[in-house]
Formats: C-alpha cells, structure tokens, sequence
C-alpha cells in the first residue's frame, strides 16, 4: 500500500473537495490535530448484504417440546390439579 497523506483538520474543513478526492485516488488520508496524527479517514464499503432470515416455524418447535397432543383425561387431570381448591 502506497503512504498516506497528512491532512490537517483546517484543511479539511477549508477545502473538502480537494481532501475528498485524495481519498477517492490513494485510498485512505491521516488527519492531524494539532501535528499529532488523531484520525484514518477512507473509502467507506458497505457491508456484505445478508441473507433474508427464514420464518420461525413455532409449530414444529411445539412439537419438539410436545411431541403428542395430551389426552383428553390428561388435560383434564392437569386442569382439575391446578384449579385448587376452589
């Protein structure tokens, strides 16, 4: 990779277009802060597009935790248990 140019913040607020386009050619431009070299400014890249996430599928997770649906006696056994004393 070639060096990169020094900028300061003064320039690149003075004259934008002319810092934009040394960007644009070599890639990447250092801006100084008072002499000491503080920000990398470059070429932004966008990130990969993702793919489209797929549904989640509820019933089959259901079925994973239940596989069978519970008896009628059962359902009414757990109904009963958990009604208490009423």
């Amino acid at each position: 990779m070639a060096a990169k140019r020094i900028t300061t913040v003064r320039e690149l607020r003075g004259s934008f277009p002319k810092v934009k386009r040394i960007v644009e050619t070599e890639g990447a431009v250092i801006v100084s802060d008072h002499g000491k070299p503080k920000y990398l400014l470059t070429l932004y890249t966008p990130p990969p597009e993702r793919a489209p996430r797929q549904p989640k599928d509820y019933m089959a997770r259901l079925k994973k935790f239940q596989s069978r649906p519970m008896s009628a006696a059962a359902a009414n056994a757990l109904h009963e248990e958990n009604r208490g004393d009423r």
